[in-house]
């Protein structure tokens, strides 16, 4: 689809002509959403809307928040600030379309994903995890509802030499938030879904409710073909049940505590199942998380949850002396070695959405909207979305020339902590916004053809 803009060897061209190519392709990016979008509003929304994208990843960073007079200022220009916050709070509060056009528009690009890599006989991974959003100074704002503060709960942990803070949890107003990111074996992932969801009021929904209708979504676009990655907050006899319902295949990181059978009658818990039994191999393990090399060992053993009378395997990686083993319920079949390692690796892959989670939450000001009617609000954080999305596309190997020019030329660092990071999309963002900045690219007039075209 980018054949036509060259990635090969970018320092040949000036900076004005690579801002103008980065910005064709976040148009051909926009295009299929902008597209449906014209079909419901006025061109001149669609023109706000892409704008608005391209100024979010131009000039929000952790310092400034998602706020609509500064995002009018920069839409327009400082002096004409009203009017361009008129413009995108007419976008927003127009009944003419929803959010579920966005939604539609990520579910699309995840099924494409899904069938490009299973064409390449690979395996697709859907990792799901859950949040919130904390609008703690915030009362009487649309939907908001009680969440416990991740926030508090980090600054409660225990400093040595400092007293014991109190060890209540902290609840504020605030929203729940859910996502799936898919991504294969190596490479950067792709943003399926995010959805936010509250307890109260007019928009009340419960956590049964989204994750039930998530799982159905799933297996209906994308069948078998997608091996599901869960966390210890999934873990359950009733999620358990639900997946092999629907003949999902999974990997659940298990509790040590929760029980499970062992030859099909003895009932123990999962750390007294694996006590004692020798590890098939030993290997040495990259941690992306902390940068380093560790040995880990790996134990397969076949299991059946009491609640689920189903062949299911328990997957334990020892990752020696120090780190907690990782309990893995499965129901992908381990015959071998390979197919345990491959269990292990996979669900190592899940620490990419930890990394959505910081980056939109500091990096976009998720948290920061302040617009009072639900509907408007899940419009700009889903817009948000959508250039948080557009820089995962800029990770893809075929823009690794792009990516080089951009951290050489625009956000040089010399720290070899910098220098070496694998996927620097802090910096990535930031060298593409100083380029913007320095050389304004003409509107897009590709998008500009497809409009046309499509009307």
């Amino acid at each position: 689809m980018h054949s036509q803009y060259s990635t090969n060897e970018p320092e040949t061209q000036t900076s004005s002509q690579m801002a103008e190519q980065i910005q064709n392709h976040l148009a051909l990016f926009l295009a299929p959403f902008l597209v449906i979008l014209n079909q419901h509003l006025d061109k001149r929304f669609v023109q706000t809307c892409a704008q608005l994208v391209e100024v979010i990843i131009t000039f929000r960073d952790r310092c400034h928040a998602l706020l609509l007079s500064e995002l009018g200022a920069y839409l327009d220009s400082p002096a004409h600030a009203p009017a361009g916050t008129k413009r995108i709070s007419n976008l927003l509060r127009s009944p003419k379309w929803d959010s579920s056009l966005l939604e539609r528009f990520f579910w699309d690009r995840a099924t494409l994903f899904v069938n490009q890599v299973k064409e390449k006989d690979e395996d697709v991974l859907g990792i799901w995890d859950e949040s919130v959003l904390e609008k703690a100074e915030s009362i009487a704002l649309e939907g908001l509802c009680p969440v416990r503060s991740s926030k508090s709960r980090r600054l409660n942990r225990i400093k040595k030499g400092y007293y014991r803070p109190p060890s209540a949890p902290t609840f504020v107003p605030g929203m729940h938030w859910i996502a799936i990111l898919l991504c294969g074996r190596q490479g950067p992932p792709l943003l399926a879904h995010m959805r936010w969801w509250t307890s109260r009021g007019k928009y009340a929904s419960n956590a049964r409710q989204e994750e039930l209708w998530l799982l159905q979504r799933c297996m209906h676009l994308w069948g078998a073909n997608v091996l599901h990655i869960f966390d210890r907050g999934y873990a359950g006899g009733l999620w358990v049940t639900e997946c092999l319902e629907l003949h999902l295949r999974f990997i659940l990181r298990w509790t040590k505590d929760y029980q499970l059978f062992e030859h099909g009658h003895l009932k123990k818990k999962a750390w007294m199942i694996a006590r004692g039994k020798k590890s098939w191999s030993q290997r040495h393990v990259w941690d992306a998380r902390t940068n380093c090399w560790f040995q880990a060992g790996v134990v397969a053993l076949p299991v059946q949850h009491p609640e689920a009378h189903h062949p299911l395997w328990l997957v334990v990686s020892r990752p020696g002396k120090g780190r907690p083993p990782w309990y893995l319920l499965t129901n992908e079949e381990i015959t071998t070695e390979e197919d345990a390692w491959r269990v292990v690796f996979a669900y190592a892959r899940r620490w990419q959405i930890e990394m959505a989670w910081r980056y939109n939450k500091s990096e976009f000001g998720f948290e920061c909207p302040r617009l009072w009617s639900w509907e408007n609000r899940v419009k700009l954080l889903l817009i948000a979305t959508l250039a948080y999305a557009f820089l995962l596309t800029l990770l893809d190997d075929k823009y690794t020339c792009w990516r080089e020019w951009l951290l050489t030329t625009w956000c040089h660092r010399t720290g070899k902590k910098c220098r070496e990071a694998t996927a620097p999309l802090y910096r990535l963002r930031t060298a593409l916004s100083r380029l913007w900045l320095a050389f304004p690219p003409p509107l897009m007039g590709l998008l500009q053809t497809h409009l046309e075209n499509s009307g």
